[in-house]
């Protein structure tokens, strides 16, 4: 008989790597969704230890991630940024195409 892989524990272990995480994060980006952002945030954290460790490292109240994390939660961009920079990711911004620039006439 076939055994399968668990997907949870392939997934957390495959959000170890710094460029799966990345992609993974700009995947759920993408989706245009903030709740997926921050599903795939939790399971990028939890790759790397959970969120106490992940708030230790960023230097933000534990409870202020949970909360921020949590299925209604909505965290400030500070906390945001915070969680990223803690999995060792960042924040950028590129174009979605190319536009002209045009100046008022």
């Amino acid at each position: 008989m076939r055994r399968t892989k668990n997907y949870r524990k392939s997934l957390l272990e495959d959000l170890k790597d710094p460029v799966e995480a990345a992609a993974y994060v700009n995947a759920a980006l993408e989706e245009g969704d903030p709740d997926q952002l921050l599903v795939s945030l939790r399971n990028v954290a939890e790759a790397r230890g959970g969120l106490s460790r992940l708030a230790k490292k960023a230097h933000l109240n534990r409870g202020h991630l949970y909360k921020a994390f949590s299925r209604k939660g909505n965290p400030e961009f500070r906390t945001l940024d915070g969680v990223l920079h803690g999995c060792g990711l960042r924040l950028s911004v590129v174009a979605e195409k190319r536009v002209p620039y045009r100046t008022a006439a």
